[in-house]
């Protein structure tokens, strides 16, 4: 069975989808990631997305619900790499992710979640 990877970044776990989104792969992410949520401890999850082309409303809802998910397991969301195509269709679709924090890159959404759980920036080498 297809799986995206969550990778464990100190109190954040990152996940990067490189793939197009199926409805089972979805949910299955959503499974996966409050699982390993609760098996962490984690205090941020970073959603890479930049891959994404096309987001219908059953994805948008599955990433408002992970936000959801996490808040409720004490963690931050932040998605990034949005495309400017994606955004849109969210909107026509009126779809608001309530919840959903958003960045540009990772690298921005790194210093989001780590402002919002007043824990240290680190310094680019």
């Amino acid at each position: 069975m297809e799986r995206i990877p969550i990778l464990q970044m100190g109190e954040f776990l990152l996940v990067t989808i490189q793939v197009d989104m199926h409805d089972r792969l979805a949910m299955t992410l959503q499974d996966d990631l409050t699982n390993r949520i609760v098996k962490t401890g984690a205090k941020g999850v970073l959603i890479e997305i930049s891959a994404l082309e096309i987001v219908d409303s059953f994805i948008g809802r599955i990433i408002n619900n992970i936000a959801t998910m996490s808040r409720i397991l004490d963690a931050e969301t932040v998605v990034v790499g949005m495309q400017p195509a994606v955004a849109i269709t969210l909107v026509e679709l009126g779809l608001s992710l309530t919840g959903v924090r958003t960045a540009l890159n990772v690298e921005k959404g790194m210093n989001l979640l780590r402002t919002s759980l007043s824990l240290p920036w680190e310094e680019a080498e």
